[in-house]
């Protein structure tokens, strides 16, 4: 069997969930929130389920969705796009990620990556051919600077891929560190492949800054957005993808040989949602805000130094101050013992591995969160 997959280890989520099952603990480390996701757009999906077509829709994705991408990041990033040349709709985002990278990636490339990172990055670079360069972000800025660029761009770089806001550290960047970003991609002529799916997910009045926002990366930039995150409705796996016509006329063509389309229900949905008002997106980002704030203040009262959270569904505490450097057996001893599962964020690194920080989802009902609270309370070393 292919060694990039066969390789592959237990991803840490499968272990620290089954775990969770095995002790019966209360699962802070799986990313999906607990309720049900917006009721008008979810009975738009029951409605063209029922009432619409079900055969197979356009490649590309149904023109009312194309059109609503194009009118909604025109809106919220006051960009514009062609709906007919530039947008695309994939099963998901990772999916949209696997076709840019199969698509711009050719063996002996080097593609530059920032880890922590999302886990399907590396064997997607790697089942590409492409060889990865690493920029290793710390807490608690988790930021990058040109020395960083300096030494992962190279005349063979093709393309970076950028997690902006960044899973799992709930960092989101500003547009100088974007700006610089870009110059890097400039100069050596590489792609920017933007995983922007949290966008929407995003705290405290900050404003997320794509890279289409810069003109200089506007040819040669792929976003990829996720209505699963802005709706709350991971499972629905709607992929939104935005590149200039150049790029997205190969993308498109990976594209049809990994699913090729996805179902015509929830991108009605979906292009309803998208043209939703304001008072959505300032509302799902408040209802997420106060479950940040009221589970770090627990976590705080239960001795645990917590990091900041300015974006995802997710909060980091710093192991490393408390004396616990090694977060991987600090995760398994806390659901074992304490019957509450976390993430050990070391897992979302290649190389260079920071050791001493523990991710917990917070986009969970009070009750869930206060549970799990009461179960932690003790789990600190005095």
């Amino acid at each position: 069997m292919n060694p990039v997959f066969a390789d592959l280890p237990t991803t840490i989520f499968e272990v620290m969930s089954s775990l969770a099952r095995e002790k019966r603990a209360i699962n802070l480390g799986q990313g999906f929130p607990d309720g049900p996701g917006p009721e008008d757009v979810r009975r738009k999906a029951a409605e063209a389920l029922m009432n619409g077509d079900n055969q197979y829709p356009s490649m590309m994705g149904l023109p009312e969705l194309r059109a609503a991408i194009a009118a909604h990041y025109k809106r919220f990033q006051g960009v514009d796009i062609d709906p007919a040349m530039e947008t695309m709709v994939t099963s998901g985002a990772t999916e949209a990620l696997a076709g840019a990278i199969f698509a711009a990636i050719e063996p002996g490339d080097e593609v530059v990556l920032f880890q922590p990172m999302y886990d399907a990055y590396l064997p997607l670079v790697r089942r590409a051919g492409g060889t990865p360069k690493f920029v290793t972000l710390k807490p608690p800025h988790w930021t990058f600077d040109e020395d960083d660029l300096d030494a992962a761009f190279s005349p063979r770089t093709k393309a970076v891929v950028f997690n902006n806001p960044l899973n799992p550290s709930g960092v989101v960047y500003a547009r100088d560190q974007v700006e610089l970003l870009a110059r890097y991609c400039a100069k050596f002529g590489a792609i920017a492949i933007c995983d922007e799916v949290w966008e929407h997910v995003i705290f405290d009045g900050r404003r997320h800054i794509s890279m289409l926002e810069i003109p200089s990366m506007r040819e040669r930039t792929i976003k990829i957005g996720s209505a699963g995150k802005i709706f709350s409705l991971t499972g629905w796996k709607v992929g939104l993808v935005v590149a200039a016509p150049d790029l997205m006329k190969v993308i498109s063509k990976s594209h049809q040989f990994l699913t090729f389309t996805t179902p015509p229900n929830l991108q009605t949905a979906v292009a309803y949602g998208l043209g939703k008002d304001e008072a959505y997106f300032a509302g799902m980002r408040a209802m997420y805000q106060r479950s940040r704030d009221r589970f770090s203040a627990g976590l705080a009262e239960c001795g645990f130094p917590v990091l900041p959270s300015e974006a995802t569904y997710f909060v980091n505490v710093d192991l490393a101050s408390i004396g616990e450097t090694d977060d991987v057996a600090f995760c398994r001893r806390l659901v074992e013992r304490h019957g509450v599962a976390a993430i050990p964020v070391s897992a979302f690194y290649a190389e260079n591995h920071v050791r001493g920080v523990a991710r917990f989802c917070f986009a969970k009902d009070d009750a869930t969160l206060d549970a799990g609270l009461v179960r932690l309370r003790g789990a600190v070393r005095r």
